[in-house]
């Protein structure tokens, strides 16, 4: 086992395996040290279109082509009252390969892409418990982790932090802070054989709107038959006078949703009930002196529009290109690791906003396209992800005339060690 490299990676999920796999396709020693053993179980299984791209780049596209996953083309959005909208079809604004994409089991796409990256050259530890990142002064030059019961230290001049919600070096740092308004409790399970369309919208994302509440249901049609359903809504209004059962829990709150109770007629509950707390919140910083942060560790958003494996994905994308640019340059300076992060930030405002249009009771996305119908394609843009390159000035100019918009999100000077 080596103890030197060029690049650590704690954390073997999306964002780590991709940014792992980026620059060891460039010529560099990339290690991963991943906490669990795969398969394990993870939630956010919708892909959105504009993972392609990056999937492209990971030569992971023949992988999922040739997998069993559900192939996804639309989101559809359905009312309190279980009226439905008109789906969003991908391939109606962009008719590329690129507008349909995946509903992924995670356990098995987290372990492709883990796979993928070894086969790219990185080597990847599983079991492998990071307990710190060591510092020389300010800079960050290799972790500490404990395997089958041993204590190891690997050393690299850059550690990129992507352990997920767990987010070791902001929290060490006190990087983190939340989002007050997107504060939510998550309650999920899974169901075989619920009621799906057919056709183009047989494996769309369902965002189904909670009666009484600004919170809403997943339905997302997974291969076997399985459906994975979720609730996402203030805790006061899930467990407030309601049983201390999440399942019991899950199954009230369905009954009193008429677009969601139709749709599992005849179906079973399957597999285990899991809660979460879905508290959106950013770091304060993207990198500093020797180390990065990629993927949740840098900033997790609601659920709502399916963008967590996107922006892990491209996260782990962007920071590979900027890792790649200072390991040539010999500069492992924060200025040279987080050239990345203003744009990941700019990306992840984008989605955020169009998430705060949603929980806006004031606001409904209907009215406001039949107001302004030229600007369905920009709304279509950001649920399929495409938020990092073009101008959507307009869309977000006219949607602050509506409804209060979130401050942006802001990348801060240094934080010493």
């Amino acid at each position: 086992m080596k103890s030197n490299y060029d690049v650590i990676v704690i954390g073997g999920g999306p964002s780590g395996s991709t940014v792992a796999t980026l620059l060891a396709k460039q010529g560099h020693r990339v290690l991963i040290l991943e906490r669990a053993k795969f398969p394990r179980h993870h939630i956010g299984e919708s892909l959105i279109p504009y993972t392609y791209f990056t999937l492209e780049k990971l030569g992971m596209l023949e992988r999922l082509k040739k997998s069993d996953f559900t192939i996804k083309q639309s989101v559809q959005f359905v009312n309190s009252q279980g009226k439905d909208s008109a789906p969003f079809f991908f391939p109606d604004l962009d008719p590329g390969e690129w507008s349909s994409t995946w509903q992924v089991t995670r356990s098995k796409f987290d372990e492709m892409m883990l796979n993928n990256a070894r086969e790219n050259g990185v080597d990847g530890i599983e079991q492998a418990n990071v307990k710190q990142v060591l510092f020389e002064g300010e800079t960050a030059v290799g972790v500490q982790a404990i395997i089958n019961g041993e204590t190891k230290e690997f050393r690299a001049p850059v550690t990129i932090d992507a352990t997920g919600q767990s987010a070791m070096i902001s929290r060490q740092f006190k990087l983190r802070y939340g989002d007050e308004k997107l504060k939510n409790a998550v309650i999920y399970g899974y169901w075989k054989n619920a009621i799906r369309d057919e056709g183009r919208n047989a494996g769309a994302t369902l965002v189904i709107a909670l009666p009484g509440t600004q919170g809403w249901f997943w339905f997302i049609p997974l291969e076997d038959g399985i459906t994975s359903i979720g609730v996402v809504a203030p805790p006061d209004h899930i467990y407030n006078g309601r049983s201390d059962q999440p399942g019991e829990i899950l199954d009230a709150l369905i009954a009193e949703t008429p677009g969601l109770a139709r749709r599992i007629v005849g179906a079973e509950r399957v597999g285990n009930i899991y809660t979460t707390a879905d508290f959106s919140y950013r770091s304060r910083r993207a990198a500093g002196n020797g180390w990065a942060l990629v993927g949740d560790a840098f900033g997790f958003l609601d659920p709502l529009y399916s963008s967590g494996v996107m922006l892990a994905l491209k996260s782990g994308e962007l920071a590979a290109e900027a890792i790649h640019e200072a390991l040539v340059a010999g500069d492992y300076s924060e200025s040279a690791l987080g050239k990345y992060g203003p744009k990941v930030a700019q990306g992840m405002q984008r989605i955020r906003m169009l998430v705060y249009a949603y929980y806006d009771p004031t606001f409904r996305m209907g009215p406001f396209v039949r107001q302004y119908p030229h600007l369905k394609n920009d709304i279509t843009r950001v649920l399929v992800g495409d938020v990092f390159e073009d101008d959507l000035s307009e869309l977000f100019d006219t949607l602050g005339r509506h409804l209060t918009l979130p401050p942006e999100i802001k990348i801060e000077e240094t934080v010493s060690a």
